[in-house]
């Protein structure tokens, strides 16, 4: 049934929804590229909107009140993505994070795409903050030819749709950046990217020593002033010459990041004479700089250590039988692969052999191995604990659940959460209105007050230092890193940081039933004949017609008829009725096999039949029904089981205030049995899909923010309706992470609390962390604008707080 999907409301977290194009790539949404028209720059780290997650809407569903199969059609909800990475890390010598605008991940440059363009990748090592992406985007942007830019900050990889004909013109202009751009081809695109080269410490020891020398020499008048400017200048060009180069680069761009705030003091501090203290504020800014990529790093780590859970060879059987290592990345679907006991999985597969106990946690955060048999799903990066299995390859290496997870957590860290484009939209205005009131302050007290121009010039190129944004905008990159590296960790795969700090809003959460709350396969518990003369085939003509159904419902009746050895018939002009069961012809004849409603719509529900059905049903079984022209034939009750994690899940989510709410096909009779069961405040049943979303859009008039849980396919609607939609991944993991805004890898409710108390946890943070950078920098303006602040000082309060929200923010690692 296809039923219209309202867009996401804008509540205070709703990211931009202004989108002027139309997505002409033939792709599923989730895999086209998102175009997003280059937006106006400012002076800060502001990763820019992109397209959060694919559009989702309905299809033709089937049976007993659960749609169970949708086309991923766009339905006019969009979400703006923020594809430009937040921030993972540095390197040292890379920017800090700090003082520029960051584009889109996906830059369209040009309106309409050329047939004959061709599509480059490269990796540049200097490109992993914002900072260097504006300067790349500012320079291409310019290059005649150049279409489409694609940033991936994590690997470090920029993609180029262009005609150009060749890479010679990209190259150059990256280089006169500073930087190397290296072209990749094939699979080097998708590599892991290597190590940066270890920092050489003896350079910034040296001049450590040689600014601390300058400021004794200095401070105990024991040599000459030469000696003095001497030594400040060893230490500056010792460790600021990287500075310079990009502060210099930065001012060319008009860009004021911190390289050029800082390049503009030390540079000012030289020329009024005071040498020592420029040398010192240059080296302590290097050591600053390098604890803080350190720092951060750990963050972009906590990612990256997910690309090594694979291993890089599999065992394959070759086509002679023979058993051979491959590369993961040659190996087939369908092919035969061996994993011995103590060995990674290499590939997503299906058990064809052998029994043994997976360690899952990597991929769903399980603490427990799982038994793995025959026909049993095994994911890459997993751990063969017990015995040998042999399976066979469902996914290529590429196209893997844990490679699916890796694009994902790599797209959700260029998400911006709330507070993070509160923060880009205030440094944006902050950082040149500080530069502004500098420039004032060294100008006009010295031009119309007879102020004297050294201390007012000094004073200029403190605020200049401590008035820097840095602590402000890397504040919420690397809590909303940790708190999405966290979460993947445990098997909750956050699509965006905007749902994690969204996540502690939620006062209402709407669950389905079935494979939800349910174990999701229920068995045949009641059968009763209603017309003697079917006494004999009633139960094979409704397995026959449960066959041919995708319905856990209709495949219970169907394993059952199958389990008592009885022969399935022929069933032709099968078709499905969206939330009331199924049709077919048997030997010639139309037969019905429904729910109740189907029953009352054919009207041939009697008094008799009603009482004995509501008995049933208020049993908490759904029953279904065989019938033909003439009526009722047999009448089949079916009970799924109630998950024993779904009763602590509620009370945990009932422990947060937050309210719940079940949404299911099945009779109304059966959804307040089993929300009895696990402790659910209301309980709403006999659903269509769209009665479903009405339901959510009935919790949004009464002013509630709404999540929704199911299983990411048949409850769509709603699922792309709610505020956070929540998927569980045994409706098909590949379908989860591309359909829902969180993923819950193995199907445990209780990850849903976990993720609300992180969600609370890191808002938290985020919140410390603004007070703490705006704080200081407040009262450090004051002592500035009181004369007793110094240069060196000033580089103590600014980059003092951004370490303090960066080891802040990574406290989320440990969550």
């Amino acid at each position: 049934m296809n039923s219209p999907v309202s867009p996401k409301p804008r509540h205070d977290h709703d990211h931009d929804h202004d989108h002027d194009h139309a997505h002409a790539d033939a792709r599923h949404p989730s895999q086209a590229p998102v175009q997003t028209d280059v937006e106006g720059r400012g002076p800060e780290c502001a990763p820019v909107e992109g397209n959060d997650h694919p559009d989702r809407a309905p299809a033709d569903a089937e049976a007993h009140g659960h749609a169970h199969s949708h086309a991923h059609e766009e339905h006019g909800h969009e979400h703006a993505h923020d594809q430009a990475t937040s921030h993972a890390g540095h390197n040292h010598g890379a920017d800090a994070c700090c003082g520029t605008s960051a584009a889109p991940a996906h830059v369209q440059l040009t309106e309409q795409a050329s047939d004959d363009a061709q599509f480059s990748r490269f990796r540049i090592e200097a490109m992993d903050c914002p900072t260097e992406q504006t300067l790349i985007q500012d320079k291409l942007a310019k290059l005649a030819g150049v279409e489409q830019l694609e940033f991936n900050l994590i690997n470090r990889v920029l993609g180029v749709r262009h005609t150009l004909g060749g890479t010679e013109a990209i190259e150059g202009a990256i280089a006169s950046l500073g930087m190397h751009a290296e072209p990749l081809t094939g699979d080097d695109a998708s590599a892991v990217p290597g190590a940066a080269p270890r920092t050489r410490w003896w350079p910034l020891a040296l001049s450590g020593v040689a600014a601390v020398a300058a400021e004794l020499v200095h401070f105990t008048q024991t040599g000459p002033e030469w000696l003095v400017a001497a030594l400040a200048l060893v230490a500056i060009l010792g460790c600021g010459l990287s500075t310079y180069k990009k502060g210099w680069i930065a001012l060319k761009n008009r860009n004021l990041n911190i390289n050029a705030l800082m390049s503009i003091a030390v540079t000012g501090a030289v020329l009024i004479g005071q040498w020592p203290e420029a040398a010192m504020v240059m080296v302590l800014f290097s050591v600053a700089e390098l604890i803080e990529a350190r720092s951060l790093d750990r963050a972009r780590n906590a990612i990256g250590g997910l690309m090594q859970l694979s291993p890089d060879l599999a065992t394959v059987q070759q086509a002679d039988g023979q058993w051979r290592e491959v590369d993961v990345r040659q190996v087939a679907i369908d092919a035969r692969v061996r994993v011995k006991p103590g060995e990674r999985i290499g590939l997503d597969g299906e058990v064809l052999s052998g029994q043994s106990s997976v360690d899952q946690a990597p991929i769903t955060g399980e603490s427990l191995p799982v038994e793995k048999g025959v026909g049993d799903k095994l994911f890459a990066g997993t751990i063969n604990q017990a015995g040998a299995l042999e399976y066979r390859v469902t996914a290529a290496s590429g196209q893997s659940t844990l490679a699916r997870i890796i694009k994902a957590v790599e797209e959700a860290q260029g998400s911006r959460a709330p507070t993070q484009r509160f923060v880009d939209q205030f440094s944006r205005i902050y950082t040149p209105a500080v530069f502004a009131v500098a420039l004032a302050i060294a100008v006009l007290p010295p031009l119309f007050m007879g102020a004297a121009w050294f201390d007012w010039v000094y004073r200029a190129l403190v605020l200049l230092v401590v008035a820097c944004p840095c602590a402000l905008v890397i504040s919420t990159p690397v809590t909303i890193v940790s708190g999405l590296a966290a979460a993947a960790r445990k098997g909750i795969l956050i699509k965006g940081g905007v749902y994690l700090e969204g996540g502690r809003k939620l006062d209402f959460l709407a669950l389905d039933k079935t494979g939800t709350l349910t174990h999701g396969k229920p068995v045949q518990t009641d059968f009763q004949v209603l017309d003697p003369a079917f006494e004999a085939q009633a139960q094979a003509l409704a397995a026959s017609l449960g066959a041919r159904s995708d319905h856990p419902v209709s495949r219970a009746i169907a394993q059952f008829g199958q389990q008592q050895g009885l022969a399935l018939r022929e069933v032709e002009a099968f078709a499905a009725l969206a939330g009331r069961g199924v049709r077919g012809d048997i030997d010639g004849r139309r037969y019905h096999l429904g729910n109740h409603r189907l029953v009352e719509e054919l009207g041939l529900c009697s008094p008799a039949l009603e009482a004995t059905l509501d008995g049933l049903e208020r049993q908490g079984k759904t029953v279904v029904l065989l019938l033909d022209a003439s009526g009722p034939l047999a009448l089949f009750a079916v009970a799924d089981t109630v998950k024993q994690s779904s009763r602590e899940a509620i009370a945990e989510l009932h422990a947060l205030g937050i309210k719940t709410l079940m949404l299911t096909g099945d009779n109304p009779h059966t959804a307040h049995a089993i929300a009895a069961q696990v402790g659910i405040d209301r309980a709403e049943g006999n659903l269509m899909p769209a009665d479903k979303l009405a339901a959510i859009e009935g919790l949004y008039a009464q002013g509630h923010r709404v999540g929704m849980v199911g299983d990411g396919i048949n409850d769509a609607p709603a699922l792309a309706r709610a505020e956070i939609g929540f998927a569980m991944a045994a409706a098909g993991t590949d379908t989860a992470i591309e359909t829902a805004d969180v993923a819950l890898m193995d199907d445990d409710l209780r990850k849903i609390p976990a993720f609300v108390r992180l969600s609370r946890q890191a808002s938290a943070i985020l919140v410390q962390n603004i007070v703490l950078a705006l704080g200081v920098k407040a009262i450090f303006l004051a002592i500035t604008f009181a004369g007793f602040a110094t240069l060196w000082m000033a580089v103590f309060a600014d980059m003092g707080v951004s370490l303090l929200v960066v080891f802040n923010g990574l406290r989320l690692l440990r969550k």
